[in-house]
């Protein structure tokens, strides 16, 4: 959804209206998770996508139907692997999707959410999915104010209190509760879209390397910072793609901006005096990734440094080095997706087996925190 911002921002502000279709809740192997959306327009066509190509047929002629009518939709696609193809959702699982129409009546918050995603800021918008109340109302939430109301103060407050929170957390899933905003598996279904601030890639060592693996942190989402200590080589010129070039000793660099939990270091320094203070620092800390190029001789010199330094064997077992997977690649860009697919693999608690040597739902279900919608609204 966020990527689509710009896009969707524009449409608003030309009175275009368009459907908003976003996946609400999934079960089993869904192809894509909650937050995933598409945008159908009567003009410009379709951006987005909710199933990787599954049921987005089906989703468009909602969509158009939702602009037509203005009232959304709530459907539920899928059922067993065996029987998927015949609704459209060739691998299986269940998804729930919401069809909305949005324009400055039936979404005025929508330009506002626009801005601050702009902007950076973080930001949360909780939908009525389901319930007594105006199904489709929205609500913005930031951690210091809301706009928009469900109708009942008790509720608002409650759906405020759980936004903040998911918003905290980078969060986007369905809530519910009792018509009153009471904290249980009731009635009202509210789906929170959180847009929090993206997660910081650092990239130490303004080397070629570095250049594709800046290129490969944005293209998955990350806000990518390129330390180097030397200015002639951080410079704009060589990484156009970094989001913030800094020139900075990098352990001083990071002791000044520490990581956080989803926080990824790629240490491509190749320099002892750079990255040995800099993975002392780094791998006690809570970073989501720290990983450190060299060859395997250069790994155990390193190791033998950092435990002089005092860092100790379970933190050392964080370490990522030499970095990356297998995949026999000599060039940066091959280097940088060796890198980038270690990461991705690390997040999700993945093998990185082939996938062809693994068993079970290679889409892994995201956790069930609700309950089943209504069925008069499922296929």
């Amino acid at each position: 959804m966020h990527e689509l911002l710009p896009e969707l921002s524009q449409w608003f502000i030309s009175g275009e209206r368009f459907a908003l279709v976003s996946v609400v809740n999934t079960f089993s192997s869904a192809p894509r998770p909650p937050g995933a959306a598409m945008a159908v327009s009567a003009t410009h066509g379709v951006i987005g996508s909710v199933s990787g190509g599954c049921v987005e047929s089906a989703a468009y002629d909602l969509a158009q139907e939702t602009i037509a009518s203005g009232v959304p939709v709530l459907r539920r696609f899928g059922v067993s692997d065996d029987d998927a193809f015949a609704v459209g959702l060739t691998c299986g699982g269940i998804i729930d999707l919401f069809v909305e129409p949005v324009d400055a009546s039936s979404f005025p918050q929508f330009q506002a959410l626009a801005d601050a995603t702009i902007r950076r800021e973080p930001v949360a918008v909780a939908t009525y999915l389901e319930g007594p109340g105006p199904v489709g109302a929205h609500r913005l939430i930031t951690a210091k104010d809301t706009v928009g109301t469900f109708g009942d103060d008790e509720l608002d407050a409650s759906v405020t209190e759980a936004g903040q929170g998911l918003l905290e957390i980078g969060e986007t899933r369905t809530v519910y509760f009792g018509p009153r905003g009471e904290r249980m598996r009731g009635e009202v279904a509210v789906f929170v879209r959180s847009f929090a601030q993206p997660p910081r890639m650092v990239v130490f060592g303004a080397i070629d390397f570095a250049a594709a693996v800046v290129r490969i942190g944005k293209y998955l989402g990350y806000y990518v910072t390129l330390c180097d200590a030397r200015p002639v080589f951080a410079t704009r010129a060589r990484f156009p793609d970094a989001d913030e070039i800094v020139v900075d000793w990098p352990h001083t660099y990071l002791e000044a901006n520490p990581p956080d939990e989803r926080t990824v270091l790629c240490v491509l320094t190749h320099d002892p005096k750079f990255d040995a203070p800099l993975l002392a620092q780094a791998l006690p800390g809570p970073a989501a990734y720290v990983g450190a190029m060299g060859s395997r001789r250069t790994h155990q010199l390193r190791l033998a440094d950092l435990r002089e330094r005092g860092v100790t064997e379970e933190q050392l077992a964080r370490l990522h080095s030499p970095v990356g997977l297998d995949l026999g690649g000599r060039t940066p860009e091959e280097t940088a997706i060796s890198i980038a697919a270690q990461i991705i693999a690390c997040r999700n608690g993945a093998s990185a087996r082939p996938l062809s040597a693994t068993h079970g739902s290679i889409h892994r279900p995201a956790p069930d925190h609700g309950v089943p919608l209504t069925s008069g609204r499922r296929l």
